[in-house]
């Protein structure tokens, strides 16, 4: 039988977060994932973390360094270039109380994977009558990485949100890529933790002291009555820096980071609409069938009758990833669009 997994205390108040104010202890969001992991593998000894390289290369993107010393061959596992086969691997162990880890080298290749983490981790609660469940966290990087191409760059939450029985995470910085990961494995369901290539190195205050971000519970980063931008992962950086110009012309914006997609906190978004009458979506997704197109219809459905424009989407553009760079750049969702697309709201252009 499945040994009990204990959910933490979210009733105490989480330590400040207090981004780029240069107060307190400052790492990188590799260190903040690193320090997540080895806090709760020194918790709880049925914790393990298994992906390629994490082990004696201590992992493609260093997020694993140094586990190998403390934790040990038989915790830090390195995989065959086999993402099926360790998916479903990890489908076993979690059955029989092990809680693993599994990281992705890239979110792309969990495509490998489709049947063992879409079509059994999900369900196997379900099919089972409750009896067994797959308290597994996927983790690695998703979206674009820079200049890795088509193939490599898949944002894959469009895709898997679709699918019952699961949660999905996904931090803009530090601070919440420890406490959402915390959550995330002593989570009873299965995650999907999302995560950024291009945001490992960024810096920022991460308490030392252990805190848990719960799930469904949005962040409100900017606040403003002109227009509700709604937003997650590395995008929300991109709505940071569109507030701080329109700042400048005296147009105050809602940033709302949603840190979990499934759950998602849509009461926190109705709620800020309400205030600002305008709502933009900014979803590193394609647009058919995105997370953003989501939000917007959940909006329109519990909050019409305080629109006064219609719902924006900002998303990548709906072509494969280009490899060039300004290519890529004009691709993706960026400062430059998410404030056009606030502003098309305001005036109708």
């Amino acid at each position: 039988m499945q040994a009990a997994t204990t959910l933490p205390d979210f009733s105490q108040p989480l330590p400040p977060f207090n981004p780029g104010d240069g107060q307190g202890r400052v790492i990188q969001f590799r260190e903040a994932l690193r320090e997540a992991m080895s806090e709760e593998m020194r918790r709880d000894k049925r914790i393990f973390l298994l992906g390629e390289e994490v082990a004696q290369y201590n992992g493609a993107y260093k997020v694993s360094q140094g586990m190998l010393d403390e934790f040990g061959p038989k915790r830090i596992i390195d995989a065959p270039i086999s993402e099926n086969g360790f998916a479903g691997l990890a489908v076993g162990a979690a059955m029989y109380g092990l809680k693993p880890i599994i990281e992705f080298m890239s979110w792309s290749f969990s495509l490998v994977a489709a049947d063992q983490i879409l079509n059994n981790v999900p369900k196997m609660l379900y099919m089972s009558g409750g009896q067994w469940g797959c308290p597994v966290v996927f983790r690695g990087n998703d979206g674009a990485g820079g200049q890795l191409g088509s193939t490599h760059s898949w944002c894959v939450e469009g895709l898997y949100s679709n699918v019952p029985g699961m949660k999905i995470a996904i931090p803009s910085n530090p601070y919440d890529a420890k406490g959402l990961l915390k959550t995330a494995i002593r989570e009873v369901d299965p995650v999907f933790f999302l995560e950024s290539e291009r945001m490992l190195g960024d810096k920022a205050h991460v308490p030392a002291e252990e805190y848990y971000i719960p799930f469904g519970v949005a962040h409100l980063r900017r606040e403003g009555d002109a227009c509700t931008v709604v937003s997650f992962g590395r995008p929300v950086n991109f709505c940071l820096e569109a507030a701080d110009e329109l700042a400048a012309e005296g147009v105050m914006i809602d940033v709302l980071d949603m840190r979990t997609i499934r759950p998602l906190d849509i009461d926190s978004i109705v709620a800020s609409v309400r205030r600002t009458g305008r709502i933009v979506v900014v979803d590193q997704c394609w647009p058919f069938a995105s997370v953003a197109s989501e939000v917007c219809t959940q909006v329109c459905e519990r909050a019409f009758d305080w629109l006064d424009h219609q719902p924006v989407r900002v998303n990548t553009e709906d072509v494969p990833t280009p490899y060039a760079k300004g290519l890529e750049y004009a691709y993706l969702p960026n400062k430059e669009k998410i404030v056009r697309a606030v502003r098309s709201t305001l005036h109708g252009k």
